[in-house]
């Protein structure tokens, strides 16, 4: 399905080049003379390339068939990560397509899922994880002073910075995006 120029907006997805494109932004502009402008700022959603392009009035794109599921993180094996959907179909993504989004991500985890022409492209982690320390060093005596923080490692096998007074075999919450710890969560 085309789309017309005129129907552009924030958050479209087109098909430009045989690849999906996500709108980051489409404003218009008349010139004193001429034909209406509307200069867009495009997003590969394959590879993350962002793309500036001007259209004219009566130009238009091609719809991309992208849509999002939830689903959950399964499980990992030689090609990648493997995920399953509520229709309980699985997918597998390369390691290269996911990069440091698995980083926190225990199995069973759930995530969303987004899917071009029927094949998955891309994860969506959760904002927040909650996961078990396995190790950290015990907190130094007398170090009362605020914003001290130590290295502790995750039951996933990733280091995140906590303060001081968090201890071995307590559970915290982690924002995945940011790699940094949250708050202490207490059973």
């Amino acid at each position: 399905m085309k789309i017309n120029a005129s129907d552009f907006k924030k958050g479209l997805k087109v098909e430009l080049d045989g690849d999906p494109y996500e709108m980051l932004d489409c404003n218009f502009e008349k010139p004193g003379k001429g034909q209406a402008l509307y200069k867009t700022r495009l997003r590969n959603l394959l590879k993350g390339t962002i793309l500036d392009r001007t259209y004219r009035s009566g130009d238009g794109l091609e719809s991309a068939d992208v849509h999002r599921a939830d689903g959950h993180y399964s499980y990992r094996d030689t090609s990648g990560f493997v995920f399953m959907d509520d229709a309980f179909e699985q997918f597998t993504l390369s390691e290269e397509s996911c990069g440091s989004k698995m980083k926190f991500l225990m199995e069973g985890a759930p995530v969303g899922l987004l899917f071009w022409n029927g094949r998955l492209i891309d994860i969506t982690p959760p904002q927040h994880v909650v996961l078990q320390i396995t190790y950290t060093e015990p907190a130094a005596k007398g170090n009362t002073a605020t914003n001290v923080t130590k290295p502790a490692t995750v039951e996933t096998g990733d280091e995140v910075q906590v303060p001081s007074f968090i201890n071995q075999g307590e559970k915290i919450k982690i924002d995945v995006v940011s790699a940094s710890y949250v708050e202490r969560v207490r059973d």
